[in-house]
């Protein structure tokens, strides 16, 4: 991802300087024309703004918070678009304004191939005015850009909730598949109708998000005790043929368990609400 990014900012004409922690990951974006650096503190100095996505804030800090990387970044501004926790964001916000670093958090929340196109989607978090002096930066990367507040945490709390929604229909698409191939039942067979599934979300998210905020939870169309139902259906199919059934049996489990506590007749996102109880 920091090799896309480098790469859309040397293909809008922005001067760029690369470092990677890996000598000669940088050597296609020298050959398009970026500059190269012989440390993380020389790229700091080369420009008024730094963009760092690396795999987690533990190696965010290792490369940031060096005394010569923390003393070339000294009046100068970070955006962070490394993924992690609001908190480790919120820590990281902190120690900026510690060491007079302008900073603002970041989310990517789309792939690789998306950076410098119209289909790449980002979130920021932090100083409001920062943000905006650094729309050449947001326009060289293409996309949507979207600022969601002051506190330095909220870009990394969308993102991880949004990649929660990702990689558990990631997870469950996995298990379809090896259910309907116990079955036989191919892949390319079923996708046309996954897709069908997919495509009835969109306004699911939107009415259930409603009835979340509003403390309603209508089961109307379809009550916990009928998904508690369909549910047990999967795990009962998915263990005759010997597959793994820990994720719907997870799923069952936090829908039984709103049924117990009386809301068998409400929908499914009350179970948002009982699993988020202290």
């Amino acid at each position: 991802m920091g090799r896309a990014l480098a790469g859309a900012f040397v293909d809008a004409g922005l001067r760029t300087t690369v470092w990677n922690r890996t000598p000669g990951r940088d050597r296609e974006l020298l050959d398009r024309g970026a500059a190269g650096a012989a440390s993380a503190a020389e790229a700091v100095a080369a420009s008024e703004v730094t963009v760092v996505c690396v795999v987690n804030y533990d190696a965010a800090d290792a490369v940031l918070r060096g005394d010569e990387v923390t003393t070339a970044l000294k009046g100068r501004t970070v955006v962070n678009l490394t993924a992690d926790t609001p908190a480790r964001a919120r820590d990281t916000a902190d120690w900026a304004t510690a060491h007079d670093v302008r900073y603002l958090d970041g989310a990517i929340m789309t792939p690789t191939t998306t950076i410098g196109t119209p289909g790449a989607v980002f979130l920021y978090s932090g100083p409001e005015d920062l943000y905006d002096e650094l729309t050449s930066v947001r326009e060289a990367l293409g996309g949507t850009h979207t600022h969601l507040g002051e506190d330095a945490g909220r870009a990394a709390a969308y993102d991880i909730a949004l990649l929660d929604i990702f990689w558990t229909a990631m997870a469950g698409y996995a298990h379809a598949l090896a259910v309907a191939r116990a079955e036989g039942v191919t892949a390319t067979e079923l996708a046309p109708f996954a897709q069908g599934i997919g495509a009835i979300l969109p306004p699911v998210f939107a009415e259930t998000a409603a009835d979340a905020d509003a403390g309603t939870y209508s089961g109307e169309g379809n009550p916990l005790t009928s998904a508690v139902s369909s549910m047990s259906h999967i795990v009962h199919l998915s263990e005759s043929h010997g597959i793994d059934a820990g994720v719907m049996r997870a799923a069952e489990g936090m829908a039984r368990r709103a049924v117990g506590l009386g809301h068998g007749q409400d929908g499914f996102i009350r179970v948002a609400e009982v699993i988020g109880r202290r």
